[in-house]
């Protein structure tokens, strides 16, 4: 494990080479949240973070239900049983294992590792604009259905999870990136997560942390840039599928 200290924002990287799986420790005046819970044998790793900045960890927040981003939730639970778990209420649902659509959602098929096992229950059910301690989250449906960002609103610092990837070059979730193209074929929908990162491009954030890839400051440009080579491919997409449709 690797670990990068940015403000009062702490990455995680778990194999930062070969795949990096990252998440977050995020430090509050008496007590410290983490944004994501990585892989299952991260546990032991999230704990001595913790021990070594010495502070409490008394909340567990979950940007979305993958396997790379609860995987060691149920461990943390067990080893901290008062931590309170957040998770939106779109994808607590993902978390229990139901990957049906809601009335109104883009007709195309959940993707990514679905946990089948987690025993935790969240405690907590976010919806769009709740604060947790110092966080404010936002809804960034794309990457799953119930994707969440959270915006710290001292520092400006931004933690998407998957809504955006730093991996194999900055890019919104669905985009295909060649030299890390996992996130894109765990996105569910590239067109809502395009809106998605048009709203994450609208709080103007000072740093950008995400789920896969280092951590970026003033990252005003690399989303522009991101959103419009999203953009981009999406019209070719529809293109092509114009075409196909027609012939």
């Amino acid at each position: 494990m690797r670990m990068t200290k940015r403000g009062t924002i702490y990455q995680l990287a778990f194999m930062p080479r070969l795949f990096p799986v990252n998440c977050y420790l995020v430090e509050e005046d008496e007590e410290l949240t983490l944004i994501d819970a990585a892989l299952p044998f991260s546990v032991k790793g999230i704990l001595q973070a913790a021990a070594q900045i010495g502070k409490p960890l008394t909340r567990i927040v979950l940007t979305h239900a993958h396997d790379d981003h609860v995987g060691a939730l149920d461990g943390l639970k067990a080893a901290l049983p008062s931590a309170r778990v957040y998770i939106s209420r779109r994808d607590a649902k993902l978390l229990s294992g139901d990957v049906r659509l809601e009335p109104g959602e883009p007709d195309t098929r959940v993707k990514g590792g679905v946990p089948k096992s987690v025993r935790t229950k969240p405690d907590v059910l976010l919806e769009d604009g709740d604060r947790v301690g110092s966080l404010t989250a936002i809804a960034v449906p794309g990457h799953t259905p119930g994707s969440m960002a959270f915006f710290d609103e001292r520092s400006g610092a931004l933690v998407a999870g998957d809504a955006m990837q730093t991996r194999g070059g900055v890019a919104v979730s669905g985009k295909l990136q060649w030299r890390f193209p996992f996130p894109a074929f765990a996105t569910w929908s590239a067109a809502q997560a395009v809106e998605s990162a048009r709203k994450l491009q609208r709080v103007e954030p000072s740093l950008l942390a995400v789920g896969h890839g280092p951590m970026i400051e003033g990252p005003a440009e690399a989303i522009a840039e991101a959103i419009r080579a999203a953009d981009q491919a999406l019209t070719k997409a529809r293109e092509a599928h114009g075409r196909s449709a027609r012939s």
